[in-house]
């Protein structure tokens, strides 16, 4: 299969060209000017958003109570003010970002390293988006004036309580934030890490993605703060909990986005796990929480807004596109298990997950065969079902601890606590053997260049790959030749001719700015031969051209794909900073689970028959 996406639409045609033109882009930090502009942008936001805090709390501006009282009239109804005007605020900027991310994903995997953070027009709308994140949670501290959010709130002065759910969504907000700085400090020490899996970049998805604990949180206070009074019609409070469930689904989703446009850096084993990992913790939350057929509609809410965003970004602003996850065979699989056990939400979470790691991951397979640019292959099967069953039952405990903490019911502390940390190290350990690859050593691989076509500057052509010994790829889950970073993405999975030998379905390019090379995935085994890669004056590398037949050394990917890393950073440091990030990230994990529990604790299912007015039981149990 070839697949040779490019092109740019007149909306941002002048930003791409500028990106393509500029004649060394940084391979470090921003420039000094922009950090300067990006700072002092940032921190006049956050003071107009402190006034307008201030102002609300002292009484001396209104607007805020006016905006609450109208949210509460609207999608809001049924909660106060304090709940009914920041979720919205956060959903709306949640898919701002969301948009951006994609984007910016797409422009990196195109375009290569930006000119500068200010330079890349994608960036825009993942800091407002992140930013609005940060405001929603900010509002729903500062909103409550003159009481007190309900039992499970948090005492900030004498008089002044915030709800939970709206300091950890102001938290995750802060922490997705504090990425774009950290980003910068990273390339400094470390060079350009163009990958979606660097540990700052994951500060930015982890904080936005997990963002949606912190909204059902701060939608179950306002619901119980309310009462039975303004109490919103079963629909309504049907349809916005499902669309928080298949909001959680999507930013769970995003940690896959380098699969979905087919420029992986790591194992294929891993996008299963990732995918039953998301889906058995959004879904099995959904079902449990909205109630019969919460787990479809969850998909339904994943699958117009993830969706959206790829024709957004491949067909309207004309940049590439990015496969979708399917998720309806996980839905049913969580729908059909709930017949039996909605009334054991931790045996449906079990349950659903094992479902989900097996018929869900062979749904995806088929699915995969014509969605992804590299679909699942025979290599994976029993590696990547295992990973994919982890994963499920995981996200299916997690997601049964929360719709139960959501509904005001848990098990035993030391219980919850004891699952919630083995789902976990689960994940934990599932991604760390992900992590684990081999680069075959003494093998080669020559290149003989066919039907070579264009001059220097628009040069490109097929090619036979012989690799020695010829057993040094045995029924591999990819290899592909791909091109990318030269103004669009060139993924072409290679023709088996016999043992040892492939050749190109297409003609490959070889000119200009594309970084192109071998790529061979095997078991365990993460290769790479670079075929041509374009002089480099910003990090010192010169051009390694493309001769009509020569042979290299298969080496690690890493060195390729990611050139622009610098290679005299001691190890510890790397090492060191990464625990940083990972630590940091895991408090927020357990700070979500922590404001769960409190509401569990502080915000306990009403008995008897108000239970079932107040529609908490009937939910889990419908």
């Amino acid at each position: 299969m070839l697949e040779h996406v490019t092109g740019m639409s007149a909306t941002i045609g002048g930003a791409g060209a500028r990106l393509a033109a500029a004649p060394a882009k940084p391979a470090g930090g921003a420039a000094l000017d922009q950090i300067l502009i990006a700072s002092g942008a940032a921190a006049a936001l956050t003071a107009a958003l402190l006034v307008l805090g201030w102002g609300h709390r002292s009484g001396r501006i209104t607007v805020l109570a006016r905006a609450a009282d109208l949210a509460t009239r609207g999608p809001g109804r049924g909660t106060p003010g304090w709940a009914a005007l920041p979720i919205p605020v956060a959903m709306v900027s949640l898919m701002v970002a969301l948009l951006g991310m994609y984007w910016d994903i797409s422009l990196h995997i195109s375009h290569g390293r930006d000119e500068g953070p200010l330079a890349n027009i994608a960036h825009y709308p993942i800091l407002v988006g992140l930013f609005g994140i940060f405001t929603a949670g900010v509002l729903a501290v500062v909103l409550p004036r003159g009481e007190r959010p309900g039992a499970a709130s948090l005492r900030i002065t004498r008089d002044w309580h915030a709800p939970a759910g709206g300091v950890l969504l102001a938290g995750a907000g802060f922490y997705a934030l504090l990425g774009f700085p950290l980003d910068d400090v990273w390339h400094r020490i470390f060079g350009q890490d163009v990958t979606l899996w660097g540990p700052t970049h994951l500060m930015l998805i982890g904080g936005a993605g997990l963002s949606l604990v912190a909204m059902m949180v701060l939608e179950r206070e306002g619901r119980r703060a309310c009462g039975d009074t303004g109490r919103p019609p079963g629909w309504l409070r049907y349809a916005r909990r499902c669309m928080h469930a298949g909001g959680l689904l999507i930013g769970l989703s995003v940690f896959q986005a380098e699969y979905d446009f087919g420029v992986p850096q790591f194992r294929l084993v891993h996008q299963p796990l990732l995918i039953a990992l998301a889906a058995g913790c959004a879904l099995v939350a959904a079902r449990l929480w909205a109630g019969r057929g919460g787990a479809v509609f969850a998909v339904l809410f994943y699958m117009v807004v993830r969706g959206g965003v790829s024709v957004l970004v491949g067909g309207v602003i004309g940049e590439l596109w990015a496969a979708v996850p399917l998720y309806f065979a996980e839905a049913l699989c969580v729908e059909i298990a709930a017949l039996v056990l909605a009334r054991r939400p931790l045996a449906l979470g079990a349950v659903s997950g094992v479902l989900i790691g097996t018929a869900g991951f062979g749904a995806e397979y088929a699915y995969g065969q014509v969605a992804f640019r590299l679909p699942w292959t025979p290599d994976i099967v029993a590696e990547g079902m295992a990973m994919a069953v982890a994963g499920g039952v995981a996200g299916g405990v997690c997601g049964a601890l929360l719709a139960e903490g959501l509904h005001g019911r848990s098990s035993r502390p030391a219980v919850a606590r004891g699952l919630f940390a083995a789902a976990i190290l689960a994940v934990a350990a599932a991604v760390a053997n992900g992590l684990v690859v081999s680069v075959p050593q003494g093998r080669t691989a020559t290149v003989t260049l066919t039907g070579v076509r264009g001059d220097a500057a628009h040069r490109t052509a097929e090619a036979r790959v012989e690799f020695s010994p010829a057993d040094a790829v045995d029924g591999p889950a990819w290899v592909t030749v791909t091109g990318w970073q030269g103004q669009g993405l060139h993924v072409d999975r290679l023709v088996k001719v016999r043992e040892g030998v492939y050749r190109t379905s297409g003609p490959m390019p070889l000119h200009g700015e594309w970084k192109t090379l071998v790529r061979v995935h095997d078991g365990r085994t993460l290769a790479g031969v670079p075929v041509y890669l374009p002089d480099d004056p910003a990090i010192g590398a010169k051009e390694l051209p493309a001769p009509p037949r020569f042979t290299r050394d298969l080496q690690g990917e890493r060195t390729i794909l990611q050139r622009e890393l610098k290679t005299d950073v001691p190890g510890w440091l790397w090492a060191a900073c990464s625990a940083v990030v990972l630590l940091c990230t895991l408090a927020l994990v357990l700070s979500l689970g922590w404001g769960v529990a409190r509401i569990a604790r502080r915000l306990p299912d009403r008995p008897g028959p108000a239970a079932g007015r107040d529609g908490e039981r009937a939910g889990a149990g419908a």
